[in-house]
């Protein structure tokens, strides 16, 4: 294993767990902790954005320049992970099964969508 995927692996799963944490955190309402929730999710999401930069250094790879199709992907990759997410709240946390499933089906068919979009059809 290369180290560059070491640290990406390492930091990636830091950040993902303080990330999901810190929404949970700010979700349940039996926790009564949404401040705390709300800093450590952002906590979570610098480390997975340190760990972006980190790693496409160590591959000498040249930094992101913002395009169109960049702005795009991520804007899809937002709006399929907040669907599915949604999705997942309404099936676990407020009980409303079927427009829950629905809803999270949709947002996994919009990441789907991502891999044409950002990889293209032959």
């Amino acid at each position: 294993m290369k180290k560059s995927t070491f640290v990406a692996m390492i930091l990636g799963t830091v950040g993902g767990i303080l990330f999901a944490l810190g929404m949970c955190m700010a979700l349940i309402p039996e926790w009564n902790a949404f401040q705390p929730g709300v800093v450590m999710g952002v906590i979570g999401a610098a480390v997975l954005l340190i760990m972006v930069l980190v790693w496409r250094k160590m591959e000498n790879k040249a930094p992101i320049k913002p395009s169109g199709k960049t702005i795009g992907a991520i804007l899809i990759g937002i709006v399929g992970a907040l669907l599915f997410g949604v999705g997942m709240c309404l099936t676990m946390v407020w009980s409303n099964m079927v427009v829950g499933i629905i809803i999270g089906v949709v947002g996994i068919v919009v990441l789907l969508c991502l891999i044409p979009f950002i990889k293209g059809l032959k």
